[in-house]
């Protein structure tokens, strides 16, 4: 064997030597690729919350600018739009307007939370692909200006909520407490919805127009302009079948805020079946973050 074979065994040699894995020992994953690392980017997210709160109301000014009435815009259309559906569908259904109208308006100033949350979730990389690409922070603090925008338009429209219980005299016990809790449900919900559909509508951009779809679809499956005790009571024979409509989990998101808010009782399954989703949501949500989020830089 010559001095340059020898020489090139030698290396080669010590190179697997080198390369080589010993038995019983595993490589550690990527740190950023575990659960921990997931749970520790919404942690950190909610740290930066000065920077997420400016963000969220710089938006509302932006989008407002120069307008006299500014966000109270938001808070007259919904008004508007609540009152021509309350009035129409409460002619149709027959129901009396002082229990038909807050069941709309309440329904709509979720809905549009609800709805945003799944939209605009489903854009939020994509609209801020400069920030993500330039700004050395978590990937969650999109995630919590969306939510925090959506969270300001809904308290906006809780002037309604107020004039409702003015008008129509709607009595306000202890019950209406529980609102709070069911908002703060919502919310949580709203960031875990938000972070999976933007993962995953960013990963594969056809998804956004599928969801502006299905939210469509939503809004009449949801009990919004109509109310499941007319399913049971007018509707004959399908009435048996209305409790189909609580297969809807919207329906019970809405149970759980609007009915203290209005004086209607709410199943404690309603609030059993939202605090599971939300658990199972978050779940879900930290897995995708697990595997995707480090590669979203590279998709928007």
């Amino acid at each position: 064997m010559s001095d340059s074979e020898k020489t090139t065994v030698a290396a080669s040699a010590e190179y697997e030597r080198f390369v080589a894995v010993p038995e019983g020992d595993s490589s550690p994953a990527s740190k950023s690729q575990t659960l921990g690392a997931a749970w520790d980017d919404l942690k950190r997210g909610f740290a930066q919350h000065e920077l997420w709160l400016s963000l969220g109301w710089q938006d509302i000014k932006q989008r407002y600018r120069r307008s006299v009435l500014g966000p109270v815009w938001i808070t007259i259309a919904t008004g508007v739009m609540a009152t021509a559906l309350g009035l129409m569908y409460s002619m149709l259904f027959d129901i009396a307007i002082q229990e038909f109208l807050p069941h709309v308006a309440m329904g709509l100033i979720i809905w549009w939370f609800i709805a945003g949350c799944i939209n605009e979730g489903s854009q939020v990389f994509i609209a801020n692909e400069g920030l993500i690409k330039q700004l050395p922070s978590a990937l969650s603090v999109h995630i919590y200006r969306l939510v925090w925008r959506q969270f300001l338009f809904l308290c906006h429209n809780l002037v309604i909520w107020l004039i409702l219980l003015v008008v129509f005299q709607i009595p306000v016990g202890w019950e209406v407490i529980l609102a709070v809790p069911g908002l703060a449900l919502l919310v949580v919900n709203g960031v875990w919805v938000s972070m999976f559909f933007g993962i995953i509508a960013t990963r594969f951009r056809d998804v956004g127009a599928l969801l502006d779809s299905l939210v469509q679809l939503l809004f009449y499956m949801t009990p919004i302009v109509w109310m499941d005790a007319t399913l049971k009571d007018r509707i004959g024979e399908l009435g048996n079948k209305a409790y189909l409509a609580e297969l809807n989990p919207l329906y019970h998101y809405m149970a759980i805020v609007r009915g203290p808010m209005i004086n209607q009782p709410v199943e404690m399954r309603s609030w059993l079946i939202v605090i599971a989703l939300t658990v199972v949501g978050t779940l879900f949500a930290l897995v995708l973050m697990r595997k995707w989020r480090s590669r979203v830089s590279y998709w928007v």
